[in-house]
């Protein structure tokens, strides 16, 4: 690849793509030549605010237009598959929104569809926050051992509605997750099962998996507890709820995680590690790490494609967590979630 700036067209208007633009106008090396989105209005206030010189209802017509070297898709995951083959089959790489598919089997179709055609890197930025590249620079340091046990959590009240409002906080910021039949498994907790298989560096498996509803405010899960166990003898815990009294409406994460030489602690705004001769903590500034993970999963796909190499979230990757997701569904099966 030359010089000269990798030239970017984003698919889609939407909410997190606000989160998307402000990372590619951090990127060095990167620019945004355009936009498409169905509704050309969204799509000229998304341009407007960034400075996006062209706009398009059409995302054929984009690329075959602009030509770019890169496509971030951020539309909904009912068209990423329609998304990634239009760019593929332009040469065009892909820097895909996770989830990558509606279901496992549908991710590996496209996969295997897609092969080495293109550069594909999946858009899963919870593993890029900073309290977690912590922990994982942490134990690449040895300082933590094996992994035995581990316990992830992330918890909120953004399904419980306040005295005098319309609509509980989590439904006012993204409205679409009412509608959705997979709801906290894999538009959530899919974050928080990639971060552990990233940690614990093991394959893992679903062992046990409990799902319920506790809101009448949407359709899916909002509640569950999923037991993994690793190829390697480690053991342990996601949970997740959107429906916890006392918890903020964002989404809180706690991660317990044990080695055989050290023990590393996320809680609060907090990030330790701990052996039997001392103690680290690190502070964490959860709300710069928010924006700050969107910016790291950018410069990551810019990096890797301007040196040829390859990608931490690729597309073989992204498959290992969509199979914790697609299991999860699978073993809990009985209680009719996710069908």
């Amino acid at each position: 690849m030359t010089n000269a700036p990798l030239r970017v067209a984003v698919a889609g208007a939407g909410m997190v793509t606000r989160h998307h633009l402000i990372g590619w106008s951090r990127a060095d090396g990167a620019e945004v030549v355009a936009i498409c989105n169905r509704s050309l209005d969204k799509a000229r206030d998304r341009a407007a605010e960034f400075g996006v010189p062209k706009v398009y209802g059409n995302l054929e017509e984009m690329l075959d237009t602009e030509k770019p070297d890169a496509l971030d898709i951020a539309v909904a995951v009912e068209v990423h598959a329609e998304a990634v083959c239009a760019a593929a089959a332009r040469g065009i790489s892909v820097f895909c929104q996770k989830p990558l598919t509606p279901t496992y089997a549908e991710a590996q179709a496209l996969v295997a569809e897609i092969g080495e055609r293109v550069p594909f890197m999946v858009h899963e930025n919870w593993r890029f926050r900073p309290q977690y590249r912590q922990a994982a620079a942490w134990i690449a340091e040895g300082r933590v051992g094996p992994v035995r046990l581990f316990a992830m959590s992330a918890l909120s009240s953004g399904l419980i509605r306040r005295p005098g409002e319309d609509r509980t906080p989590a439904l006012l910021r993204q409205p679409f997750m009412a509608g959705l039949k997979r709801f906290i498994v894999f538009e959530l907790l899919i974050h928080h099962l990639d971060v552990v298989r990233h940690l614990v560096g093991q394959r893992l498996r679903v062992a046990a998996s409990s799902l319920c509803r506790l809101s009448p405010e949407v359709v899916g899960e909002d509640t569950a507890h999923i037991a993994l166990q690793g190829e390697d003898g480690a053991a342990g815990t996601v949970t997740g709820s959107f429906v916890t009294p006392g918890a903020s409406p964002r989404v809180q994460d706690r991660l317990e995680l044990i080695g055989e030489q050290g023990r590393i602690l996320f809680e609060g705004d907090r990030l330790t590690l701990a052996d039997t001769a001392s103690e680290e903590t690190v502070p964490i500034d959860i709300e710069a790490g928010y924006q700050g993970s969107y910016d790291a999963a950018i410069a990551h796909f810019v990096g890797c494609l301007r040196a040829g190499r390859p990608f931490e979230t690729d597309r073989l990757d992204n498959l290992e967590t969509l199979r914790l997701v697609e299991e999860a569904y699978t073993v809990a099966a009985p209680e009719g979630f996710g069908s």
